[in-house]
């Protein structure tokens, strides 16, 4: 998945703005204790980081 896929999903989840905040404020235990935007760029693929957000926020899983 493409980080420009990733975002677009996350705008589309969760509203443009809200969607920022999460990826820079929300650490996520499934991610090591990091943000959306940590785990991004310490090379975390943007399918897995979906993948967990997803599961964070129970994502219906034909949305995911």
């Amino acid at each position: 998945m493409r980080i420009t896929v990733f975002r677009r999903l996350m705008a589309e989840e969760f509203g443009a703005v809200r969607a920022e905040m999460l990826a820079r404020d929300h650490v996520l235990s499934g991610l090591g204790g990091r943000t959306v935007e940590q785990a991004l760029a310490a090379g975390t693929s943007a399918k897995e980081v979906w993948q967990e957000v997803c599961t964070a926020f129970e994502v219906p899983a034909e949305r995911r």
